[in-house]
């Protein structure tokens, strides 16, 4: 990946529908040059896929809750079937695995705090694997962001 690369995926992060002409502009090559690196960037997995970002008050998700969890067991069948029920849930739009004093870290969405006390029960509460977990609700977001620093 050269600078020309770097340069193109910038803005394709800020704005994917930026029309090919406008980022051979911005990039000094031609369109041509522009679809094939594009092509290539998407064969190689560096651009994942092009998505709307959604405003969540605005399609009803009030509530953003950060939850890190630790496990009760360290049996890798138990390990796997909690990031399975991770990576599948809807409300979890984050999930990572980390160091230190948790195990998991998750970005959960809900409707309201009813919502999100449901998703406790469900996914927590009901699964005998989920020693603890520790819930952050998001008071407000001064910063959301999927690009990346290039």
């Amino acid at each position: 990946m050269d600078s020309t690369d770097r340069k193109l995926l910038d803005q394709l992060q800020r704005n994917a529908k930026t029309p090919v002409h406008s980022l051979a502009e911005a990039t000094g090559i031609s369109t041509a040059s522009v679809q094939r690196r594009m092509r290539a960037l998407r064969d190689a997995g560096v651009i994942q896929r092009d998505v709307a970002i959604l405003d969540p008050k605005q399609v009803g998700l009030g509530i953003t809750a950060i939850v890190s969890v630790e496990l009760e067991r360290d049996r890798l069948d138990q390990i796997d079937a909690f990031k399975r029920k991770a990576r599948a849930d809807p409300q979890v739009t984050h999930f990572y695995c980390i160091a230190g004093e948790a195990d998991f870290i998750l970005i959960v969405m809900a409707k309201d705090i009813a919502g999100y006390e449901a998703f406790t029960h469900r996914f927590f509460f009901a699964d005998k694997n989920v020693r603890k977990f520790r819930t952050s609700i998001v008071v407000s977001t001064e910063k959301a962001t999927s690009e990346l620093p290039l």
